[in-house]
């Protein structure tokens, strides 16, 4: 009988001394400070918009914080090329007028965004209309220049066949509506009627840093002119268009994107190497090859690697919303539990975020068991995403998309109270 009370006391004290336990380690979990949390910024890299330079400051908010997003300048570049590889491919037929320059115009996101910037870059170092600015080529809007006046940028040439052909911009500008949204795309409707009105016969070609703005002129426009139209993005709509004549985009890996995105998180949840699941295989097998992405230790940032979407290869792109099949395995609840993930949007309304990244974030959260609270904001105000950021200790990570990306501080100021 002794023995028997010895072993239920034993037992008790064992069972207090676990439960003593668990509860510490709730409260240890529940406590931990919101600016120790992990952060993946995504999409908007933190930097000066009128510089490019990085904001190491927010990169390196806590030992959990990351960038995610692709490899803008490889991505500018291919677009570019892939303009240029059109026109050389259709010289016979792109000059409408047959005044023996091929015009074009382009539609700006944002001047003070990265991808905006180097997409610009791109496509006017490809064409030779760039000009050099303090060591860059200018990407600033010229807003019109039909007559090749311009010092913003300058004429190009390219020869095809022993026939030298100008190559010009003819007109460019912010895609900015009165409310202050960039990359928005009923401004760009609005304004390739301008263009088309003003001088339609000119244009060749039409060129955009982003699908949303490109789908826009070419549904408006250059659709029934067939005047080829290139975006980026590779949309579920811009791609079908190109069997309609939209002249090709760029698959910035969006599906990759995603994983990354939230994968990131994962990991620091989990406590193990940053490089599970992306360069070193997870034991349900996800794994990326380094064909698809690049990671810069310096910078904290993932990039994925863009692909060219043209009439060859485009019904390989329907469904921008398929998660990619290397990382497409579900991780086991029990070894990964579930946590909560506060991430934003910067517009609800950007078609690129809203159709294609959202809904591929959707279907990694429930692949990487993370609960994941989605705020669209309005594109315009910081505030109308950090109002919704209220109570941060109710989130075990957070994933941020800037309005502006200027602006890390209006974030990690409220996780750092």
């Amino acid at each position: 009988m002794d023995i028997m009370k010895k072993n239920r006391a034993l037992v008790m004290a064992m069972a207090a001394v676990m439960g003593l336990s668990l509860s510490a380690s709730a409260f240890a979990e529940e406590t931990v400070a919101n600016k120790d949390k992990p952060l993946v910024w995504f999409n908007r890299q933190p930097s000066n918009s009128s510089t490019g330079e990085l904001d190491m400051t927010a990169l390196n908010f806590n030992e959990n914080t990351y960038y995610v997003g692709f490899d803008a300048n490889q991505g500018a570049e291919l677009q570019g090329t892939m303009v240029l590889d059109y026109i050389q491919s259709n010289i016979d037929t792109i000059d409408r007028n047959g005044d023996g320059v091929i015009g074009y115009v382009l539609a700006i996101g944002d001047i003070g965004h990265n991808d905006s910037i180097a997409r610009t870059r791109g496509v006017r170092k490809a064409l030779g209309t760039g000009v050099d600015k303090d060591g860059e080529i200018n990407s600033d809007p010229i807003g019109t220049n039909t007559d090749g006046s311009a010092t913003i940028v300058q004429d190009g040439s390219i020869e095809v066949d022993g026939t030298t052909y100008v190559v010009r911009e003819l007109a460019s500008q912010e895609m900015k509506n009165s409310a202050g949204a960039t990359w928005d795309a009923a401004t760009a409707g609005n304004a390739i009627g301008t263009w088309s009105s003003s001088f339609g016969d000119q244009i060749d070609v039409v060129v955009s840093n982003n699908d949303g703005m490109g789908m826009s002129m070419f549904n408006a426009w250059s659709k029934d002119n067939q005047v080829p139209t290139f975006g980026y993005d590779a949309n579920s709509d811009a791609v079908a268009a190109i069997a309609e004549g939209y002249g090709g985009t760029i698959s910035q890996h969006a599906d990759v994107q995603a994983y990354l995105t939230l994968r990131v998180l994962r990991n620091a949840l989990d406590g193990v190497d940053i490089d599970t699941g992306i360069g070193t295989a997870d034991e349900a097998g996800n794994v990326l090859t380094d064909d698809v992405y690049v990671y810069n230790e310096e910078e904290r940032s993932y990039y994925a690697l863009n692909v060219a979407v043209t009439a060859e290869n485009y019904q390989d792109f329907t469904d921008s919303t398929v998660v990619y099949e290397p990382v497409s395995n579900q991780l086991d609840e029990a070894e990964h539990p579930r946590k909560s993930v506060w991430l934003n949007i910067y517009n609800a309304a950007d078609n690129f975020l809203g159709s294609t990244y959202q809904p591929l974030l959707q279907k990694y959260d429930d692949l990487l068991n993370l609960d994941v609270e989605y705020i669209g904001g309005d594109g315009q105000t910081e505030s109308n995403i950090t109002n919704r950021l209220g109570n941060p200790s109710q989130y075990d990570a957070f994933a941020i998309n800037m309005v502006k990306t200027d602006n890390a501080a209006s974030y990690t100021s409220l996780l750092s109270q």
